[in-house]
């Protein structure tokens, strides 16, 4: 990892938003050192006015290198960072796909979030969870991020308080994160244009229907199941696409049929729906990140099976 990445953390320059091209007071500090389960990846945490902003690093085994930094407010700040000719890259040596940074939306509890998360540490995704942002700072996701020395990013700026980012200056916070791919979770926001300009091709949204039916704006959570089965629907499901400029309309990257029993209730059948949301959508950004996504002549998106290149699924 280059040490490029940690200029930008110097305490005297986050004092100020100096170097990040952006305002802290729109991100949630984490508040804790904290080690994921993989033993190659180390949580940095950088005191900022006696706050934190968590960052992820790899070292190689126990051997890594010690910076000290002391701003100008008299506050350390420890970075700890791999030793120069003992890194072990894996696949960002050139052998595979690197490794994939992503940018996680949410708007309440986020067990899509926490399903994914936890699928970076045990190897299922090639990628790691690099910033968590959210419009309501206080939901179960938001905590959860915290919790785990994740970054959290307040969007959009709303007139009632002076967090929360612009659009552009979004825009340059992920840009400063390194952000692959834009994942929303239970995000109930309509993603600006200019977000969906700034990364093409790489935002994905899940909702839970078997899209085009029961999708657009108004249709969340149990208003969709409720809607599933009022309409005689024998089948309903999760869908995962990409996004586009409205609610639910971009092209569909993977779907799970579920079987609507005659007897369910709206929060029966999304339980059943969830189950299938946490494993489908850990599937499809595996395959985003592991650079199997593929886009057919028509504009439609397929995955390349892991096994077998010459098979879709």
């Amino acid at each position: 990892m280059s040490m490029n990445r940690f200029t930008v953390c110097r305490m005297d320059t986050l004092s100020s938003g100096v170097g990040l091209g952006f305002s802290l007071t729109a991100i949630q500090p984490s508040q804790k050192h904290l080690r994921t389960r993989s033993s190659s990846q180390q949580i940095l945490c950088f005191p900022i006015q006696q706050k934190f902003l968590s960052y992820n690093a790899y070292s190689a085994g126990e051997q890594h290198r010690q910076k000290t930094l002391i701003s100008r407010k008299g506050l350390e700040c420890r970075c700890y960072a791999p030793t120069e000719g003992n890194v072990t890259k894996g696949d960002d040596s050139g052998s595979g796909p690197r490794r994939k940074r992503l940018a996680i939306f949410v708007s309440g509890g986020g067990s899509n979030f926490k399903s994914i998360h936890v699928a970076t540490l045990d190897g299922l995704i090639h990628g790691d969870v690099a910033v968590l942002v959210t419009d309501k700072p206080s939901c179960g996701g938001a905590e959860y991020a915290r919790n785990n020395g994740i970054a959290v990013i307040f969007f959009p700026k709303s007139k009632s308080s002076s967090e929360g980012l612009s659009t552009d200056v979004l825009i340059s916070a992920l840009r400063k994160f390194e952000v692959d791919f834009l994942l929303l979770a239970g995000y109930l926001k309509l993603i600006p244009v200019e977000l969906v300009r700034a990364f093409p091709k790489s935002i994905l949204n899940i909702h839970p229907s078997l899209l085009p039916a029961f999708g657009g704006k108004g249709f969340y959570g149990l208003k969709v199941h409720k809607a599933v089965i009022a309409s005689g629907a024998r089948y309903s499901g999760p869908t995962i696409h990409f996004v586009d400029e409205h609610y639910d309309t971009g092209r569909i990257l993977a779907q799970r049929a579920v079987p609507v029993l005659a007897d369910d209730s709206p929060e029966q059948l999304a339980a059943r729906v969830l189950k299938e949301e946490h494993k489908v959508y850990v599937e499809a950004v595996a395959a985003l990140c592991e650079d199997r996504v593929v886009w057919r002549e028509d504009g439609v998106p397929l995955i390349k099976s892991r096994t077998n290149p010459e098979e879709y699924i």
